[in-house]
């Protein structure tokens, strides 16, 4: 097989130090470098200063533009073999292009997270309703993103939970679906011997990008329903916010006489984490794995979440501290990992364990690369298959092309 050619098109451009999302991205970056690969990442968004350089690691960069055909010439040229859309937005856009243009690309979605999860819940929060998966059924975002699903030859599912939601709830087929969660670094013992001890560790933190809903209402919930009861039995406790894009509502919580500390973008993540005791994080709605707890276990930093912010990560293995939904019990759970070492270390294992059976980007890598090559080996015959994906690339369902060459001569 001649040299593999990959292109990314992203929602926006990488930026690993500022979302578990951008960090996700460097790391599927990695693991096609590493097999050889050519890649080009392409991008509608405009760039930020935070936005790593990719040129730097030998890819090409190309700015691209929506509902237009120069895109049509740039793939015709391009002719890659592995078409990798970053979240369901980037398939409605260019999608219907790359079939039409480079028809023997293997596509494939990045969820990231489903959108539709997190957003449903968020509605649902706020009218005060308990979440339901029925709801999901009705949801017009749910019916967006599923479609992309289906268009895909692929789709990356980087949680458990959206994993077994897909297939029990929406029933789709199991062949188009790949679960590939972070990929990670075991963590060894040389590691572990460079982390801070109990004592050398101090105060709680929470971290998180602020244009990321869930996070803003973490902290919110975190000044309103959890600080205040710690603070009332640990008197010298701080809490540090961390996060890139803070916003005025975030900044004006900033109380140093209470110990809740705004500190903002943090240069290095890591090492603010491995700096704290206990990471903190009350996520009332949201989806996906959440960065800011695998980061957590990385360095070795215990954390007290919700099941919201525990779901789809550790499978059927112990979580590194508490998972509690109830915000007075919360506090609770949060003072007793600050406070007890033996819990605490019992609490740092169970997140080794966690990172290093789940994890394992090895592993993970050299089964996502296989299951690339074997669809290709077998693309006409999986895209057959996929029968609800070709109904769907059908020119009678093609909403989403049409839209685009209206706007296109429109913009003319």
């Amino acid at each position: 097989m001649s040299k593999q050619q990959v292109l990314i098109i992203g929602y926006v451009w990488v930026e690993p130090n500022s979302s578990a999302a951008g960090s996700r991205m460097l790391q599927l970056i990695k693991l096609f470098l590493k097999q050889g690969y050519n890649m080009t990442f392409a991008s509608p968004a405009q760039k930020s200063e935070k936005a790593s350089s990719l040129k730097s690691l030998g890819i090409d960069e190309v700015s691209i533009d929506l509902n237009n055909a120069s895109f049509d010439d740039f793939i015709k040229e391009l002719q890659p073999t592995i078409v990798l859309f970053d979240r369901f937005m980037m398939e409605e856009q260019f999608g219907w292009r790359v079939a039409e243009n480079s028809p023997n690309a293997i596509r494939i979605l990045d969820t990231e997270d489903l959108h539709f999860l997190r957003k449903t819940r968020h509605q649902q929060l706020k009218k005060g309703e308990e979440f339901a998966t029925e709801v999901l059924l009705k949801s017009d975002g749910a019916k967006r993103e599923i479609a992309s699903i289906l268009r895909c030859d692929m789709s990356l599912i980087i949680s458990s939970f959206e994993m077994d939601l897909l297939k029990t709830v929406f029933k789709i087929d199991e062949k188009i679906l790949y679960y590939l969660p972070f990929l990670l670094d075991k963590i060894d013992e040389y590691q572990i011997k460079k982390w801070k001890s109990f004592e050398e560790r101090e105060h709680f933190i929470f971290i998180g990008n602020f244009f990321h809903k869930p996070n803003v209402d973490a902290v919110l919930t975190l000044k309103k329903d959890i600080w205040n009861k710690i603070r009332e039995q640990l008197s010298k406790a701080e809490i540090h916010i961390y996060g890139a894009y803070l916003n005025q509502q975030i900044q004006e919580l900033h109380n140093k006489k209470e110990g809740f500390i705004i500190k903002g973008f943090a240069e290095n993540a890591q090492e603010v984490v491995e700096n704290a005791r206990v990471v903190l994080a009350p996520l009332r709605f949201g989806a996906g794995i959440k960065g800011k707890l695998t980061e957590a276990m990385i360095c070795g930093t215990p954390s007290v979440t919700t099941s919201i912010g525990a779901e789809g990560m550790c499978n059927n293995l112990s979580w590194n501290g508490f998972i509690e939904d109830d915000f007075s019990n919360f506090s609770e759970k949060a003072i007793q990992l600050y406070t007890d070492k033996k819990l605490w270390k019992t609490s740092q294992e169970n997140g080794i364990e966690t990172i290093n059976q789940i994890y394992d980007k090895e592993l993970l890598g050299s089964s996502f690369i296989n299951q690339i090559k074997e669809i290709q080996q077998n693309l006409e015959q999986h895209r057959t298959q996929n029968f609800l994906g070709s109904l769907l690339q059908h020119q009678t369902l093609q909403a989403t092309k049409y839209m685009s060459k209206w706007i296109e001569a429109k913009n003319k």
